[in-house]
This record gives C-alpha cells, structure tokens and sequence, in this order.
C-alpha cells in the first residue's frame, strides 16, 4: 500500500542507523541511550565506574564478577525507541582491548580493559608416575577465563616445546597432551602455556613431573581413543572446520628370532573417512600424523558423517560425529518506513535465511510488542488491522537462531487530521466548451480519508448517466450545456473536522472559423495572404499561430507577417521564394479548445526567368511557353510543363 504524503510543509528527517547499518527512521535531534547489562537497566547515575561518551559506554576500573555479561543499547529519539543487537563482555588473559560488535546509532562500544585473569591455581602439582609403553594425558587445567586461545608445552625449561608427532599430541580443544606411549626419552617436568589470540597474552601452568616406573614395562592393549569430535559439529559456511582424534595403545611385535624379550610396537595408526563412503575432496589436510582432519572453506556438499579409526593388531576402535551446515540469520526481505492514515491497514514483513531456520519476533520502541485482536504476528509478518494513534513508533523485526541474531528498524507513522484543501483549491473559474466533458477535482488532505459532497450554489448534487462521481471525489459532468454552469463547492469531512472549496463554472459557445485558408498556386517574387477568421464566445481568450512545413513561424522573418485582430489572424507572405511552397496550417487556441486549417501553396516560375543552377547562370529557350512549379519535399531544380524545352548551360 503506498504511503500517504507527509502533512503539509512536513520535510523527512535524516535516517537513524542501527547496527550493521540497518535503518531506524528519522529524527531531527541526536538519540538519546541507555545500556543494560544481563537485561538489567545500567544506572549511570550511581555507578560511577560507568559513563557514556557520545554513546559509547565507557567502563573503568572492570570487574570479572560485576562487568561481564550480555550488553545492549537502547536509542530514544523522539520518533521512538529502537535496540540495538546483544554483545557479549568477556575477559581474556592479560591486558585485553576490547572492540564490541555492538554498534549503537554507529557508536561503537569501544574501550580498554586491563585485567589480570587468574593464573592457574599456585600450586605444586602431584608428579605422574607411569610404566614404559603406557599412554598417558597430562591435564592442562585451563584458566578461568574466555576468548581464542591456543595451547602449547614446555619440556623441562622455556622453550623447548614438546614436538607433536605420531606418539604426542597437544590438544586445541582440551588443551592437554596425550602421550600414546611412553618411553624413557619422555621423563621430565611437563608445563601447559595458554596464549589468547587476540591479546597475545600467555600464562603457565604449574609444572607436573612425569616419572617413569623402573623395571615396569606396559603390556599390549587395544587402541583408546581419548581425543576425539562431538557427535554434532555445526560450522558456518566458509569456516574451516577441524576435528581431532587421537588413541593411546602400545602392541607387541612378534619375537624375532635370538631376542631375549619382546620389541615395543608402533602406535595405532589413524584414519579418517566419510559415511557415505564418498572421498576426500583434494582441500582436506591431514596434520600431526592424521590427528586432526582439517577442512577448509566448508561448503554444503561437506556436511554428513566422519569417521576416525584408531587400529593396532590388538583391535580397533572408531569415533564417528557429524558435520552440519548452520548460517546466522541473514536478511532477504525487510520493510521500509511506512506513513498511514489512522484506521488503515499495516502489513510489514521481513524474511531471512539462516541454518536452522530462524525465528521471529517483534520489538516496538525497544520493547516486545504486544499482541491484541487487532495485531498479528505470523512468523516474519506484522498485520495491524485497524492503525491507530498509539501504534506509531520504531519498530524493530528480529530474525534469530542459535548462531546469531539480526535486527531491522523501520517507523510508522500514523497521521491524523482534519480535511485541508491547502495547494489542492477548486479553480475560482473555470470555462468549459458547450459539449465538452468537465471534471471537478476535489482532493483535500485528510487522515483519514474524508467523506464528499458536491453542491452547485445551495442544492446538493445528484448523480445520473450524465453527471458521476469517481471513488477519489471527482465530479464529472458530460456533454455540458450553459444550464451547467454556475457556482461548485466540494465538501470534504471526517472525524476530525470538514473542510471546502468553491469555483465557477463558465460554459461557452463553440469557436468556429468562419474563413480558413485555401489551396494557392504563386509565382516568385509576388506576395498573397492567407486568410484564418473566426467567430467565438466573447468571454474567450483567442491566439493565431501559424506553421509552415511543420515548422512554427517565428516572429520577426521579413517574409511572414500576422495581420487581424481577436477574430481574425491572417498570414501575409510577401516577396515570394521558391522555398516558400509547402503546407500552411492555421492553430486557434482558446481557453477551451483548439482548432486548425490548412493550405498548400505552390509556387511557379514563369517561362523565360533565369534559373540558377550551380555556380553558373543557365537560359532557358523554350520553343514553346513553359514554366517550373517548386513544391513542398521536391530536390533543387524545376519540374517542367512541358516537354520541349531547351536550355543553354
């Protein structure tokens, strides 16, 4: 449904801008926020370690137990009231900067928080006392505390970094090192460094002391799997995907020929494949002998079931989970700012797509909005039955799913008023041909739509075959006679108030012309007139124009020149070319009509006369009287009477 204008001298204010850029309608002065923490209003007014600057919400001195959390921003303008997306504040190791995600009017939650996360807990932590061959995992007991992070070992001292290879493996989900099978070499202190990726910020760990069992050799057992994916691993599109597996188990080899005891075997070996038995595609790395299964640029045809074997000659073991494929909400359909009369019909929707399907919900100047018999919500649909004054505001539709959410911000207004006829008045006369058909606009500014009635002088108007009225209020009156004329007043009313506008109908006599010009023949050099005279209705405005060839003569050629007065508009041709000879069409404009008539001259040239041709002069002798006619559309030249001419060039 289009919009209805914007009440008289009514200007739209600049567009409000919401997170990821998002409309929020207009508004003449700067928003007013607030923020919340947890879904609790933040009261800056005795918190003194919060403030806002230009929107932004600057926090000191942050506290872990007090500051972290879900934070949104809500704008107050005087259109309304809009919220912003959630971000959450969670604090990394070190000294951390942090940027939000929460733009509020495209002001950027922006600040720096200096925090030192808890270190491991300060404790000497118990040795690992283990046989030969056994596998082992050492415990990185990660931090209290969030963000990227990555995982790494020291061997005895810095920085000597346990090697990841077939036997050892440092996990970047758990952060702990499995140890398929231990061996002599692998005797020493053990210390787990946690790095934040974005802060670069590191912390250790306590040390923890492998000890090995003297004179205690593990026997063979079948493979463990102690690393290994969850059985559902959602990834976006375009991610890189990685899934870990890793067994600990130790066989024996048979005993060769002439040894004294039996030699440690390898450790399981790895494999990865696919459910459906379809293969790798080329992109798919296999890192840290087949430990972890990395695939980039995850794409739909990479969803479905993985599968990691760990196998030895004691027996195998399988860890299988599955990839599925989830999008956060992205916008395909939105609404835009919608202005309405009070008492019409809204219907916005907004469509997104994501994986799984996200939900809808609506906010109406930052708060739920709530549902009555005339409001409807059916998933991205809002229908308001019956607008009212009330119902104008921001309104925001939210498309949500596991993975994210999307806010879009549109306004409503509702416009109220009574009839206005400013800029939209009856003309004061109006004149009309006898026959002709009128009609009578009758547009006033009304919200809502105002009821009409037409009057002519004191008498309302009845409709029939000849006289009807349009569903916009327009008054139309055929085959009009001088009985139609007189005084119109349209009446425009609603709830809110009534209105009018009043004109004059002036109906005249037809214009007729009475002498028009006709068909000529001229020969160069002479001069004619062309007459045009009319009879009309005194009351008229008449004009002449004449056009030549199509071509509307202007003022001031020396050839032409208009003679007559209001009835009469004759054109005079005077010394007459060759060039002259075409169509001439006589226009009569009125107040009411218009009119034409037309003539064709053509033009002659005498026997005898010169006729330039070229740059030379070439004579005509004729052995009879002859003569050349120059019409309209003709080349350059003559077109002979007759056939016996001769001429010297």
């Amino acid at each position: 449904m289009p919009a209805p204008p914007a009440p008289p001298g009514a200007s739209p204010p600049p567009p409000l801008r919401g997170p990821d850029g998002d409309s929020l309608g207009g508004a003449e002065t700067d928003p007013v926020t607030r923020w919340s923490l947890n879904g609790t209003l933040i009261n800056l007014r005795v918190d003194r370690r919060r403030r806002l600057f230009e929107g932004n919400l600057i926090i000191s001195g942050l506290d872990r137990s007090r500051d972290g959390g879900q934070y949104q921003c809500t704008a107050f303008s005087p259109l309304g009231a809009v919220l912003s997306r959630r971000a959450g504040l969670q604090f990394a190791c070190e000294s951390v900067r942090v940027h939000s995600a929460v733009p509020c009017l495209c002001v950027h939650l922006c600040g720096f928080i200096r925090h030192a996360c808890d270190h491991f807990k300060v404790h000497t932590r118990s040795g690992v006392s283990v046989r030969e061959g056994q596998g082992v995992v050492l415990l990185c007991g990660t931090p209290t505390s969030s963000g990227d992070l990555t995982y790494a070992w020291v061997f005895n001292e810095y920085p000597y970094f346990v090697q990841q290879d077939h036997r050892r493996f440092v996990s970047q989900t758990t952060g702990n090192l499995y140890i398929a099978k231990v061996e002599p070499s692998d005797v020493g202190n053990y210390t787990c460094v946690v790095t934040n990726s974005v802060t670069k910020g590191k912390v250790h760990s306590s040390p923890t002391s492998l000890i090995l069992r003297s004179g205690d050799v593990m026997g063979e057992y079948e493979p463990k799997i102690e690393v290994h994916f969850p059985d559902n691993v959602p990834a976006a599109k375009g991610s890189t995907v990685s899934l870990e597996c890793f067994a600990l188990g130790k066989p024996l080899i048979s005993l060769p020929i002439g040894a004294l005891a039996p030699t440690p075997g390898p450790v399981p070996e790895l494999t990865w494949k696919r459910a459906n038995g379809v293969p790798f595609p080329s992109k798919v790395k296999m890192k840290y002998s087949n430990a972890v299964l990395e695939l980039p640029s995850f794409q739909q045809d990479d969803v479905g079931g993985y599968e990691c074997v760990a196998e030895n000659r004691m027996g195998r073991n399988t860890a299988a989970g599955r990839l599925a494929f989830y999008a956060k909400p992205q916008w395909v359909q939105t609404m835009k700012d919608t202005a309405l009369a009070i008492e019409e019909r809204l219907q916005w929707e907004c469509r997104a797509n994501g994986k799984p399907k996200p939900s809808y919900s609506w906010l109406r100047n930052g708060e739920p909005l709530e549902l009555e018999d005339r409001i409807h919500v059916e998933e991205g649909v809002l229908t308001i039955a019956v607008v009212t004054l009330s119902d104008g505001g921001m309104y925001q539709c939210v498309a949500e799913n596991k993975h994210g959410s999307v806010y879009f911000a549109a306004e409503l207004m509702v416009l109220a008023s009574p009839p206005d006829f400013t800029g939209n008045l009856l003309r004061a006369l109006l004149k009309a041909r006898a026959g002709s058909t009128v009609t009578l606009d009758c547009r006033p500014q009304a919200y809502p739509l105002a009821s009409i009635l037409w009057k002519k002088g004191t008498l309302p108007i009845h409709t029939n075959d000849r006289v009807t009225l349009s569903a916009d209020g327009a008054l139309r009156l055929a085959n009009v006679t001088r009985s139609d004329a007189g005084s119109y007043s349209c009446f425009a009313r609603n709830r809110f108030g009534m209105a009018s506008t009043t004109g004059r109908l002036l109906v005249t006599d037809p214009t007729r012309i009475v002498q028009g010009p006709v068909d000529a023949e001229v020969t160069v050099g002479r001069s004619l007139v062309l007459r045009c005279q009319v009879v009309s209705d005194p009351v008229l405005d008449v004009s002449f124009s004449w056009a030549f060839n199509g071509q509307l003569i202007a003022k001031g050629d020396r050839h032409f020149e208009l003679l007559g007065g209001r009835s009469a508009g004759d054109l005079m041709i005077r010394n007459i070319e060759l060039s002259h000879a075409g169509k001439y069409i006589c226009v009569v404009d009125t107040d009411v009509e218009s009119l034409s008539a037309v003539a064709v001259l053509v033009v002659k040239v005498s026997s005898g006369l010169a006729v330039r041709r070229g740059a030379g002069l070439a004579a005509p002798k004729p052995t009879i009287e002859s003569g050349c006619y120059w019409q309209a559309g003709a080349q350059p030249g003559c077109s002979l009477l007759t056939d016996t001419v001769s001429v010297l060039v």
